[in-house]
């Protein structure tokens, strides 16, 4: 299938990406369940939104144990989603739109339904006897390390038929495959190919930095406490994020392995890839390697802008220490994602002021440097729902009840009409809830000019309006205020950025070399140029060409 769009090996570099959770987008079939009909269906809303891209997350054959991350089948359609044939129609319809489509990798791990790993738990001397991460208990029987699952319990599970553990850093139900075996890199490459040949413009890569172990398993030592890092791996109730995890991912290895995957990715051009990297403190040393020297991933993004801070302080560091540690890679900025609680409710310190903070969220993130990610709903303004335990489908989420309520509250179904029922996401009672007070937040009711949703359209626009937002360097600027204020620049054409993030008013003084040559009318707002001084009201936002 040969795509329509225009070739560019760069697609990517500045693009805006429109994450899809398919399971909650649209639901076709009345089963309570999205799919990917539906996901062709909404594509006209998608490209009205004007993004370049989707990342669809997982919709490969499964047992869904957690939400289709436990892959048992990676060249095939889950029923539940529909079929390969769905998946052409819709990756067609994506490309007459101009849309590029980015499908999950789910690679660091595979279900214990996958075939694969049946073979390799019969015995210890069958040809997948080594696909996965195996190793004989302690003398006294317990696991071969210190090594904690993410998902709560050690990283082991006991496999009494080869009388051994197996590896896991998920659920018991997603073992590790061992990446240290080249016939295991090789066969999940061909499972890339086969995408790549139906057309697929690139992948997000699930825990790019997990799929190598160290070989010999030897114990994390403890974490010594790291204000900046409390959180990034895991919630702080979750005894993982009280380990430095230096053995059992970020191993050196992966780099080769990362370059295999790249070089298959250049083999049909203009294919693009993203990884998740959540490694702590880590993180950014880690995309430096992964995304540096053009010839391993395209760009990453971490946990960095994922927390509960929005302050002019936090994304300036997080900003700085990006291009700081990256001197040639890229990055993918994002607020919200499936896996973080939606980030309106994050940073919205009243139920008033969401729809300020949302607007004012999206302006900072299309002014940084990198390409962005924004997940379906938040260009409504959603609140994370919140649920009972009852409701909860998030293995995750039950494991930690209550202290932590898991990621089910961002993944409840889009709402696109308010009296609809279900909200018009399905005809029966979806997988999830719909929040009654999402139901005013539809899509059927924030067309009009003004909304949530036409502050994205505009703020998109704008983005692509001015090349510099794409690709252009960027450049921090010292102010006498808590300001986030900062400069892109490319083809002469220099722009100022000032965002005042504060919940009151503030005048910031422009060092005296700056001069604002055109105040450009920023969608949605309207701070103002007086002299050497801008003038902002609270959650405003300034953008002018300057000159030096």
């Amino acid at each position: 299938m040969i795509s329509p769009l225009k070739s560019n090996p760069d697609w990517w570099r500045g693009a805006v990406i429109y994450q899809v959770y398919p399971r909650s987008f649209q639901d076709t079939t009345g089963d309570g369940l999205g799919d990917l009909k539906g996901v062709m269906q909404r594509l006209p809303y998608i490209a009205s939104l004007g993004v370049d891209a989707i990342w669809l997350s997982p919709f490969f054959t499964s047992p869904m144990a957690d939400m289709g991350y436990d892959v048992s089948d990676y060249c095939d359609v889950d029923p539940m989603f529909g079929t390969l044939a769905d998946f052409d129609a819709m990756l067609k319809k994506a490309h007459e739109l101009g849309i590029k489509v980015i499908i999950d990798q789910v690679i660091s791990h595979t279900s214990d339904q996958h075939p694969w790993f049946k073979e390799s738990r019969s015995d210890r001397t069958n040809p997948k006897a080594d696909w996965y991460v195996w190793a004989d208990p302690k003398p006294d029987g317990t696991a071969p390390n210190n090594w904690l699952s993410i998902f709560g319990g050690p990283a082991w599970e006991w496999d009494g038929v080869r009388k051994q553990y197996y590896m896991h850093n998920f659920l018991g139900s997603q073992p590790d495959l061992n990446f240290h075996n080249p016939d295991v890199q090789e066969a999940l490459l061909e499972t890339v190919r086969f995408w790549l040949t139906r057309g697929v413009d690139g992948f997000r890569l699930d825990t790019v930095n997990f799929y190598f172990h160290d070989k010999e398993l030897r114990d994390n030592p403890p974490l010594v406490y790291d204000e900046d890092a409390i959180g990034l791996d895991a919630p702080d109730v979750n005894p993982y994020g009280m380990q430095n995890h230096l053995h059992d991912k970020t191993q050196p290895e992966n780099i080769g392995f990362l370059q295999r995957f790249r070089a298959l990715l250049d083999e049909l051009g203009d294919r693009a890839s993203v990884g998740e990297v959540g490694d702590g403190a880590r993180s950014l040393k880690t995309v430096a390697a992964y995304t540096g020297g053009g010839d391993k991933l395209q760009m990453c993004y971490t946990f960095d802008l994922l927390g509960p801070d929005f302050t002019a302080t936090h994304i300036r560091r997080c900003v700085q220490a990006f291009q700081d540690a990256v001197t040639d890679g890229w990055v993918c900025w994002a607020f919200s994602n499936h896996d973080v609680t939606r980030h309106v409710s994050r940073f919205a310190q009243t139920e008033e002021e969401r729809e300020r903070v949302a607007k004012l969220a999206i302006s900072v993130l299309a002014a940084l440097r990198g390409s962005i990610c924004l997940y379906q709903g938040e260009e409504l303004a959603l609140p994370e729902a919140e649920l009972e335990l009852a409701d909860l489908r998030d293995p995750y989420g039950i494991r930690f009840w209550p202290a932590f309520k898991g990621r089910d509250g961002c993944r409840t179904p889009m709402v696109w009409e308010k009296d609809a029922e279900y909200a018009g996401f399905s005809s029966v009672k979806p997988w999830l809830p719909v929040p009654a007070e999402h139901r005013s937040l539809a899509v059927d009711q924030q067309e009009e000019a003004g909304s949530v949703l036409d502050h994205y359209r505009q703020t998109l626009a704008f983005r692509k309006a001015h090349a510099p937002l794409l690709d252009g360097g960027m450049s921090f600027l010292e102010t006498n205020q808590d300001i986030l204020a900062f400069t892109r620049e490319k083809g002469g054409e220099k722009l100022l950025f000032i965002f005042n993030l504060r919940r009151g008013p503030q005048t910031v003084q422009l060092p005296n070399a700056v001069i604002v040559s055109e105040v450009l009318p920023m969608p949605g707002f309207a701070a103002k140029a007086d002299g050497g001084e801008i003038v902002l009201e609270a959650m405003d936002v300034f953008c002018g060409r300057i000159s030096f």
